[in-house]
């Protein structure tokens, strides 16, 4: 079954509906696995017609930059679209081993600069397609940041430049602005059918504007749409970055599948099929980037990535459930999103219509 080619408008760049987001091979939240076999996984993806690869910097330490240069060679360079990331400073603040904290960013146009070079020398490329501005925050719009990327392009070291919106759910004004004020080609966030707020938020400014698209990550809500979890008394291994999540997450969120099973039963599909036709069939969406720990995963999310959208009596009734938390009370609402402004740094999870007026 072919993946869906789509392309990211006002750009010329067509991406892959399953993406390739190679996190999960930098550090071993996921899985421990050799520089060899994530290689050999990466390079049997774009054999299954995934093109759409997606790396940065601050995965391991440019660990899974580094596995993009073979896969690169492997496929081609012309046949991929190449994405990584920039704004995290390696240098003075590593981290540590095992940690999840945050480290140090540095949006300065010097930092910028070095980083862009040392990831085209990682991946053995001249130019990014896509190159994010990873975790930004609403003070790192500047002169600066929007000239660095200026003079980037016309260097020819990168195609477009976007943000990749996190480490948590939220930043809703660095999402929206980002899209509409300054220019960003794509917008990266948490999005499933679980989370949709803030993804349905960009989506909507990608269609009116008629530029720009939606990459959703954490898109089977953590594992939730993975079946991944069979009991809500499930315990985490201490590096597994879950362990942070609200319990009701996965309380509510067994709950929730059991109520989509049928509909997803009905249509063939298993519920990790389900979510990936879902975000498929939103306005605005682009590319997705479920995590990918083997070429049988690659396999069953392209089952959901054909392009096929749900019906849409099916759609209205996720609509329904999500609107009512699914008929389960206040505490199967989706998690607070991060913010900048907000007082005490989070906002009550909620669809907030963007500024369309102020597009163009």
């Amino acid at each position: 079954m072919a993946i869906e080619q789509r392309k990211i408008p006002g750009t010329d760049l067509s991406v892959s509906l399953l993406g390739f987001g190679n996190f999960t091979f930098g550090v071993n939240w996921w899985i421990d696995i050799t520089d060899e076999d994530a290689i050999t996984i990466q390079n049997q993806a774009y054999d299954h017609g995934v093109t759409f690869f997606d790396t940065a910097p601050a995965y391991g330490n440019w660990r899974a930059e580094k596995l993009m240069k073979d896969t690169i060679a492997y496929a081609g360079r012309d046949n991929l679209v190449v994405s990584t990331k920039f704004g995290y400073d390696l240098v003075s603040d590593p981290g540590e081993e095992g940690s999840h904290r945050e480290r140090k960013q540095d949006f300065s146009p010097e930092a910028i600069f070095a980083e862009c070079e040392k990831s085209l020398e990682h991946m053995g490329i001249d130019c990014i397609d896509l190159y994010q501005a990873h975790n930004v925050r609403h003070h790192h719009y500047n002169d600066e940041l929007l000239g660095a990327m200026d003079t980037l392009k016309q260097q020819g070291k990168i195609k477009e430049w976007g943000v990749a919106l996190g480490p948590a759910i939220g930043w809703r004004e660095e999402g929206h602005d980002g899209l509409l004020k300054y220019g960003a080609a794509t917008a990266q966030t948490v999005y499933n059918m679980y989370e949709q707020d803030l993804g349905k938020e960009l989506g909507e400014i990608c269609e009116h504007t008629g530029k720009g698209g939606v990459i959703a990550r954490v898109p089977t809500n953590s594992g939730i749409l993975d079946d991944e979890f069979k009991s809500p008394d499930h315990q985490f291994p201490e590096k597994d970055h879950r362990k942070f999540r609200d319990r009701n997450w996965l309380v509510y969120g067994l709950q929730k599948n059991e109520m989509v099973r049928p509909l997803a039963h009905d249509l063939g599909l298993n519920l990790r099929q389900f979510a990936m036709r879902w975000l498929a069939s939103q306005p605005g969406f682009v590319s997705v980037e479920p995590n990918i720990l083997s070429i049988d995963d690659v396999k069953d999310y392209a089952i959901g990535c054909d392009g096929t959208r749900l019906p849409g009596d099916v759609l209205r009734q996720i609509d329904d459930w999500y609107q009512s938390d699914f008929g389960l009370g206040e505490e199967a609402h989706p998690c607070d999103h991060k913010s900048t402004f907000a007082e005490g740094g989070a906002v009550r999870s909620q669809y907030v219509a963007p500024a369309l007026e102020t597009a163009g």
